[in-house]
């Protein structure tokens, strides 16, 4: 079988190196780049970008798709290079290959989860992609349970009747993953951890933890044990 033709593969080595300046562009103009300025960094015109890219959305939504796979692929095999009976390693290996992902990449992570860029509404080819590093916990903490390993501390406030029923519906959905047995609690504490995950990263690609916390991993790595904990993940022996 022949490979791809030597226009295809132009096109393809092309389309890389407009992804390449783009992210360097996002670096200086954050979300709000343009294809005008993509182009002039490149040395081309504006109008040679059309035949790749027709919008700029289109451009954003190709930097969406690669953010969210290679964040994805990072906590993916942060996770697999963990044993799989090691339930909070792998989960304390997730949680910190997002962390060195986003600061080794500041500009791309704030494009996937800083402010929405005015104007652009993201396809739906995204949210997939988008759910890899919370689906990943999900797991993580379905395995335990599914090992008799999983010793949630009780919590004083109940769920909410609506929350539960958003919760079970979920499971329900993806029942590889999140059996039908599995509580509504337990992915609760999941999305808690995951959203603790997020917030605490983008306070820090932010600069929102300047002047009150130095100790930066530390303060992760105790935050995403505490997390930990919530979920009821076995100590590390």
């Amino acid at each position: 079988m022949s490979g791809p033709s030597l226009r295809a593969r132009v096109r393809a080595e092309m389309i890389e190196e407009i992804k390449a300046a783009a992210r360097k562009r996002l670096a200086v103009d954050g979300p709000a780049l343009s294809l005008r300025g993509v182009a002039r960094d490149m040395g081309i015109v504006a109008s040679a970008l059309y035949r790749y890219f027709p919008s700029r959305d289109d451009l954003l939504t190709a930097l969406l798709l690669e953010g969210y796979e290679n964040l994805g692929a990072a906590a993916t095999t942060a996770a697999t290079a963990r044993p799989a009976s090691d339930h909070r390693g792998r989960w304390l290996a997730v949680c910190t290959a997002v962390r060195d992902w986003a600061i080794a990449h500041p500009a791309e992570y704030g494009l996937l989860y800083g402010s929405p860029v005015p104007g652009y509404r993201a396809p739906q080819d995204t949210v997939a992609p988008a759910a890899t590093v919370v689906l990943l916990l999900a797991d993580i903490a379905t395995a335990a349970a599914l090992d008799g390993r999983l010793t949630p501390p009780p919590l004083p406030s109940p769920l909410p009747a609506p929350v539960r029923a958003d919760l079970r519906t979920l499971i329900e959905q993806r029942p590889t993953a999140a059996p039908a047995d599995l509580p509504e609690e337990t992915l609760d504490r999941v999305f808690a951890a995951w959203t603790q995950l997020f917030g605490l990263i983008t306070f820090e690609i932010f600069g929102r933890l300047e002047g009150t916390v130095t100790a930066r991993a530390e303060y992760f790595d105790h935050h995403m044990n505490l997390m930990a904990d919530l979920i009821g993940l076995p100590a590390q022996p």
